[in-house]
């Protein structure tokens, strides 16, 4: 038997009773909550538990308290397993909260409460919405919470338990905890299959319960929030808008910028179809305010309108390289200058096509025009006989296409006013901006096009907030407004033709876990299933967007966990070895995704646009050498691709784009690995809190997975670029690839770093990511 001093005496337990305190009773509780770690010592942690309890008497909580608190003291390089400890600490507070709120005895071998009753009280209450029982009835419910794994809970290390129970399970109107971890993920579950066939329905919540509950992956914030609940917010991650150049478009766009930012969606806006500064309206010269004024006013929306009452809306803004408000437009978030021309709570992006990128490499001279001039002066239409500018094309074929002869028109017309410069004068701008504020965000409209699954129906014009989704757009148009009266009511009746305002639903696949389970041939079709099933349950407030998220029904399977995975499985980040395992890795879970999105469209048919796709003529599958035999993957036959695409042929795909890397920043924290793609940032790290701060090591952190977790500022990027670009091929969306830097870099290497990740491939980069920048990331996209 252990003993020590200590100065309790009596323990005060919430249902008013008075018990004395035991030392050994603590200590048969450190044995049970350590039973899984040996090799830590339960003598230093019961002393440490002790000095914080400082009176004779003192509340149960406070033991609880004193528990987790000393656990992550504890917390070194050396000994990470501490932070599973005060995981099991902060799960005992949270069952007896649970069992204290919803009158039920939690036992250490039953923590959890009578799940129907949980359902019934909560939709009675208003918290969970009604589908919940319309859809199931008391046995499927009661049958459904017997599939719940308490067990589960123990995978939580401390930081993943502590978000997960601050920011997402559900609680009563007065934020007492009523919702216990495993509870969520089976309420998701039912929730996102209630419209499943009711056959099929309760096998299908249990078999996304089980991916969730495992930890074989995460849904995207909105949805792992507000899935089941009764509250504002809707499932879907990520919204792209593009505006009409016209006051009534400007105007729309900002209000339905600020509907979806309400409800917690991470916004793209792309605004180069708006004229520029000095240019006309309606013949009157010289009377056009630009750009910049109209991203002021997004950056207030920003403010203004938070998402949920929780933070600031999140809101990005694009603009493509050629136009004439670019100069202004890459200063938009430095320090200094002209605050009439800032917008410091608005991420921005430029939109580049090839030419730029060999105008810097061969220094010439580069061009830029105003939009609204361009089509007034060229001509261009369409078939439909739209006018169309320089955005609405591109190079079909890496240094061969439409929009370089478009460029060399519009530069040869001598009625075209213009502004022109180096163009290594814009990029040493975009360079200088970068390192300054992390952005901006460079999108590479050519490789995004060339690759785009669904080119027959339209042009990606520019990403999102985190530049991993990319898909067709185009502005809604206001096309009248009159005065209708009928049954003597007089009405406005206003009419728009919807444009494709991009929608996406994500979740991701924990490499860590469901690779090396040799899991990921189950997993994939059921998170395939509940991105499908979030398309028809989600009501989203902007008509264009709920239209154009039926037309495709685009989702965005991602991953994270890479660093985590390569360090397990003894891989170097800074290896040809890591290359080929990254494009293998995404070769696999490319056909996965393709073949379950297939298989949905047998059973409830194929997005309305599949006729004339990539998908369907078999483009998609020759582009990135899957059928040809130019290329063998490990993981997956010529033969098998040959096969797959002749399924999709005949039986179509239910969704018109799959993939898309976002950052997971939030959700890998709570599954306890590594962000998305991106490396180690520091081998313990430290999550600051309101009185202390948390200690968080690196995932799985020991002698032989040292020496794979080289940090993030030691790596040499080239090595990044290239696997990123070995994924690259297998996504048909994006992804957020981060670059990170030294405050110090030279300009030759940081330029060489952009020339390499265009020249490879990749359609997009996120933040460059400097040790003397801090910067957001986007909430709604943390899948």
């Amino acid at each position: 038997m252990f003993t020590t001093t200590h100065t309790v005496h009596t323990v005060l337990k919430p249902n008013n009773r008075s018990l004395a305190f035991d030392a050994d009773r603590i200590m048969k509780y450190a044995e049970r909550i350590m039973e899984d770690f040996p090799h830590l010592n339960r003598e230093k942690w019961l002393r440490g538990v002790l000095s914080k309890l400082r009176q004779s008497t003192v509340q149960a909580a406070e033991i609880t308290q004193a528990c987790i608190m000393t656990s992550l003291e504890l917390i070194t390089r050396e000994e990470p397993d501490w932070k599973f400890v005060a995981a099991r600490s902060l799960l005992t507070k949270l069952y007896k909260e649970a069992a204290i709120h919803r009158n039920y005895k939690a036992y250490p071998d039953k923590p959890y409460g009578d799940f129907y009753k949980l359902i019934r009280a909560l939709v009675d209450l208003g918290v969970y919405r009604e589908e919940l029982l319309e859809a199931y009835t008391e046995d499927h419910i009661r049958e459904l919470g017997a599939a719940i794994e308490p067990n589960c809970d123990e995978l939580f290390d401390y930081i993943g338990l502590l978000t997960l129970s601050e920011r997402y399970l559900a609680a009563d109107f007065e934020a007492r905890t009523m919702e216990l971890p495993q509870e969520r993920y089976m309420v998701i579950a039912m929730y996102l299959m209630h419209k499943e066939p009711a056959n099929r329905r309760v096998q299908l919540a249990k078999e996304a319960y089980w991916a969730m509950s495992n930890l074989y992956m995460t849904a995207a914030t909105p949805t792992m929030a507000n899935a089941g609940k009764k509250v504002a917010g809707q499932l879907s991650s990520c919204f792209i808008d593009t505006v009409d150049d016209s006051l009534e478009g400007i105007f729309d766009s900002n209000t339905d910028v600020a509907r979806l930012s309400k409800m917690g969606g991470g916004i793209g806006v792309y605004l180069g179809k708006i004229r520029a500064r000095g240019s006309d309206i309606r013949g009157h010269k010289n009377t056009s305010s630009g750009v910049i004024p109209w991203i002021r006013q997004l950056n207030n929306t920003a403010v203004s309108v938070d998402q949920l009452g929780t933070r600031k809306g999140a809101i990005a803004v694009y603009l493509d390289v050629f136009h004439k408000d670019i100069l202004s437009f890459l200063d938009l978030k430095l320090n200094n200058g002209d605050e009439r021309m800032r917008a410091h709570d608005i991420f921005h992006g430029i939109c580049i096509p090839d030419l730029f990128m060999e105008a810097v490499e061969s220094r010439e001279d580069w061009h830029l025009f105003c939009p609204h001039e361009v089509k007034k002066t060229m001509g261009w239409t369409d078939s439909n006989g739209r006018s169309l500018g320089l955005e609405d094309f591109y190079d079909e074929e890496f240094g061969q296409g439409l929009f370089r002869e478009k460029y060399k028109e519009a530069v040869m017309n001598p009625l075209l006013t213009r502004i022109t410069l180096p163009a290594i004068d814009i990029m040493k701008r975009v360079l200088k901006s970068q390192l300054e504020t992390g952005t901006p965000y460079m999108f590479y409209k050519d490789s995004a096009n060339r690759m785009n699954p669904n080119k027959a129906h339209g042009v990606i014009f520019c990403s999102n907030l985190c530049t991993e989704i990319m898909q067709n757009q185009s502005p809604t148009v206001v096309e009248q407004e009159q005065l209708v009266t009928q049954d003597g009511q007089t009405r406005i009746v206003i009419s728009k033709v919807p444009g494709d305002f991009v929608v996406c639903n994500l979740n991701s696949i924990h490499l860590a876990r469901a690779v090396r389970a040799d899991v990921l041939d189950r997993l994939v079709p059921i998170q395939v299933r509940m991105l499908d099933n979030v398309i028809d349950i989600n009501n989203i407030e902007v008509l264009q967007a709920q239209y154009t998220n039926q037309r495709y029904r685009a989702i965005g399977l991602g991953s994270f966990g890479l660093h985590h995975l390569l360090a397990l499985e003894g891989i170097p980040w800074e290896s040809d070895m890591a290359v080929a395992y990254n494009d293998n890795l995404y070769e696999r879970i490319s056909y996965l995704a393709i073949k379950s999105s297939m298989e949905l469209a047998k059973e409830k048919g194929a997005y309305s646009l599949f006729e004339g796709s990539d998908w369907e003529t078999g483009r998609y599958f020759e582009q990135r050498s899957y059928t040809t035999y130019d290329r063998k993957g490990e993981f997956v036959t010529t033969e098998q691709w040959q096969e797959l695409a002749e399924l999709v042929r005949k039986n179509g795909m239910r969704n018109a784009w799959l993939m898309a890397v976002a950052p997971n920043s939030s959700t890998s924290i709570i599954a306890g690995s590594t962000a998305s793609i991106d490396p180690v940032y520091e081998l313990l790290s430290y999550e600051e809190k309101t009185s202390y701060k948390i200690a968080n090591p690196a995932p799985d952190l020991s002698d032989k997975t040292l020496w794979y977790y080289k940090t993030a500022f030691r790596l040499d990027q080239h090595w990044s670029i290239k696997m990123a670009a070995a994924r690259q091929r297998h996504l048909d969306q994006g992804q957020s690839f981060n670059l990170y830097v030294r405050p110090d870099i030279r300009a030759v290497d940081f330029l060489a770093l952009h020339i390499h990740a265009w020249r490879a491939g990749l359609k997009s980069t996120y933040y460059v990511r400097s040790q003397a920048l801090t910067v957001e990331e986007c909430e709604a996209c943390s899948s």
